[in-house]
């Protein structure tokens, strides 16, 4: 018969930026226990609050699955010697399966005969297992940051306060940093109490006796809820970004919302200031009308119930006016200010030590972006807003705005810029070009704003591999990754002409007159592009392009990231159910040629006057007319065509092979007809490597 097992970890207040992935992680971690023991279950369900992680296994079953299959060892001539008698890796082989050397017996695999045995093993009771793997699965959560409390050696994410595990009925017994396991959970820290737990099934209802949501979509829903509601009623538009409710669910275990209200002379401030004064510092919903413009009023979420509310709210808002009443004088403060003044102070605040300060960051973006618009042919009003837009894109990281609230980096760079006087193109790109700032986040809408964003990203990320600072693993400081998939979505969003490598020699270049590179630059470029690979695979990825036609493509270059994923997607389209057989043909043309034309070495030369059969001249012919197609097609970016040319070309390629011997034994005949396959083989391998294509 199964029974339930509940897992509940009671801890101090957990930053709630931490809870969902430490939640997640128990879950998972559980669940592949229960795969790994044997353990047959219904479901695993999860629950988590600010002071707990839970796990509920409905349906656990009380034994181990018997097990009972054959196991291969080595091959019989390993198996057995000369004289037909069981050599020690038999022998061995038998020991580790527990079985005795005449038990073992022989079976055929892909024509080679194997040494098999039987191996048993009777299922244990799941309350036996559980008092070590319960304790196991707790330690074994890891976390951004941990501590350390009291004599105790685990290092955890916050002191551990209490442990309710119950298998059934009965307690699973175990102990962690002197707090024993039990069947007691502990209710609202300050509207619940204690409460015993007879079963695990239990669990939910009592928490919420006690004042606790444990269900995170049920707390998630009334947080929702509520805010629908307040809205409706006030016939508001209250902004709920994800990553802050995700944040407030993580904060509350019994979610009430309520409204308060600020002073309506600081709508004089930019309503990002305040919006970002609401969200980053206090966790408040912002309130706009249905134009999106601020209103003076604000939406947060208590963690208690609606008692003495209104108290709650006055407490909030004098707490906001505090805030707000800073934010106002920082802008003001930093009216005070002149641009070339925050220019100056640039100098003086190191970017990197090897790298000099932001004022050389600085100057170094100017030559990237104008570079770059010339490169690109940008009309001279473009050129020249580039240009004042990148000598200007950094000055108000040194605005008192800024220092304290450093999201708002550009944003008060657009606003400063505009008071200022600066052309508002230029204004608008100092914004964009930090985008896109996040992976959900959009490439710069203008032109300007784009050229100068990859310009800072292509610095950055140059400049750090240029001294040894490559993302190894999860360690990646500086955000490069984020910043290259930057670089990419911003070359793809506006279809610029720009390959990979011209970007990576031009950010060199102009670090180079800077200052002596620290690696040799080929070694540079080389990382870059292995880089940026990596980032346009997940971009093809992302676009559900197949594996093995990310792998196709990406082996044949992904310098021009425009043309990579076009090529992935006139590709992939050859995947589709019914057209895949038709094009098996085509990929198995293309992978002989490849294969025949690598004996070519380096000569393209083909002589017309060599041609014994009417086949290679057909091929040859065919080839002239695909190739001056194929480059066409590329040259315009219509890269379906372009791959529609190149198979063209399967007829005349069968038929040549069935008519002629390429490795024939005269010389020059032979080197003819690998040159012709070879000129083939460089248009196909241009487009992809089809070794790779599974069909």
């Amino acid at each position: 018969m199964a029974k339930d097992l509940l897992l509940e970890i009671g801890l101090e207040e957990v930053p709630a930026r931490f809870v969902r992935a430490a939640i997640d992680q128990l879950k998972d971690k559980t669940e592949k226990w229960l795969g790994e023991s044997r353990l047959t279950y219904a479901e695993v369900r999860a629950y988590a609050t600010p002071r707990r992680l839970a796990v509920i296994v409905a349906g656990l079953a009380e034994k181990q699955a018997d097990v009972s299959e054959e196991v291969k060892g080595p091959a019989r001539r390993i198996a057995k010697d000369a004289d037909g008698q069981w050599t020690k890796a038999a022998l061995g082989f038998a020991r580790s399966q527990g079985a005795e050397p005449e038990a073992l017996f022989f079976k055929e695999l892909g024509g080679v005969e194997y040494v098999y045995a039987n191996k048993s093993s009777i299922g244990v009771e799941t309350a036996s297992l559980l008092p070590e793997a319960l304790p196991a699965l707790v330690t074994s959560l890891t976390f951004p940051k941990n501590m350390r409390w009291g004599a105790y050696e685990l290092r955890y994410v916050r002191p551990i306060r209490w442990l309710a595990a119950l298998y059934g009925s009965d307690v699973v017994p175990f102990e962690i940093t002197g707090v024993a396991s039990g069947n007691i959970t502990r209710g609202h820290r300050f509207l619940g109490t204690d409460a015993t737990i007879a079963e695990p099934s239990q669990y939910v209802e009592k928490l919420r006796e006690q004042n606790v949501i444990a269900d995170i979509e049920e707390r998630k829903e009334a947080i929702l809820a509520g805010i629908n509601k307040l809205a409706e009623a006030r016939d508001w538009t209250i902004a709920v970004k994800d990553d802050l409710l995700e944040e407030v669910l993580f904060l509350v275990e019994t979610p009430t919302v309520l409204t308060g209200s600020f002073d309506p002379s600081f709508l004089n401030i930019p309503q990002e200031v305040l919006i970002t004064s609401m969200r980053e510092h206090q966790r408040y919903f912002p309130v706009l009308d249905k134009a999106g413009k601020l209103q003076p009023f604000f939406v947060t979420v208590r963690n208690g119930d609606a008692r003495s509310i209104e108290v709650v709210a006055k407490g909030n808002e004098k707490v906001l006016r505090a805030r707000l009443s800073d934010a106002k004088f920082f802008y003001e403060e930093d009216q005070k200010g002149r641009i070339p003044d925050f220019l100056a102070k640039l100098e003086n605040i190191v970017y990197h030590e090897e790298l000099g300060t932001v004022g050389d960051k600085v100057r170094r973006i100017v030559a990237v972006a104008t570079k770059l618009a010339r490169k690109l042919n940008a009309d001279e009003a473009v050129q020249a807003n580039v240009a004042r837009t990148a000598e200007l894109c950094k000055f108000d990281l040194v605005t008192q705005m800024v220092y304290e609230f450093p999201e708002l980096q550009g944003i008060m760079g657009e606003d400063y810029a505009l008071k200022a006087g600066e052309n508002p193109e230029v204004a608008k790109a100092i914004n964009e070009h930090y985008s896109p700032r996040n992976a959900g986040d959009t490439p710069p809408a203008s032109l300007v704003g784009a050229l100068v964003g990859i310009a800072d990203k292509i610095d950055t990320i140059a400049g750090c591999f240029s001294i040894g600072i490559v993302p190894t693993g999860s360690q990646d400081p500086y955000a490069l990754r984020r910043q290259a998939a930057g670089v990419v979505s911003t070359i793809l969003a506006h279809g610029l002409e720009l390959t990979l490598p011209e970007l990576f020699r031009l950010a060199l270049e102009v670090h180079a007159e800077a200052r002596p590179l620290k690696r040799e630059a080929y070694d540079v470029e080389k990382d870059l592009g292995e880089f940026f690979a990596l980032r346009i695979k997940n971009v093809l990825a992302e676009q559900q392009i197949r594996y093995d036609v990310v792998d196709a493509v990406l082996s044949a270059g992904s310098g021009d990231v425009g043309r990579a994923i076009l090529r992935a997607k006139a590709l992939q389209a050859e995947t589709a159910e019914g057209r895949a057989e038709k094009f098996q043909p085509t990929v198995e043309a293309f992978n002989r040629v490849s294969n025949l034309a690598a004996k070519a070495g380096e000569s393209r030369q083909v002589d017309v006057k060599l041609f014994e059969n009417a086949a290679e001249g057909a091929l040859y012919e065919a080839w002239q007319r695909a190739h001056g197609e194929y480059v066409l097609a590329f040259a315009e970016a219509k890269l379906a065509e372009g791959l529609a040319s190149l198979a063209a070309l399967t007829g005349p390629i069968s038929a040549f092979f069935e008519a002629v011997m390429v490795m024939a034994e005269d010389e020059a005949i032979r080197s003819n007809r690998l040159s012709l396959l070879a000129l083939i083989a460089d248009d196909v391998k241009s487009f992809a490597d089809f070794s790779k294509w599974v069909g």
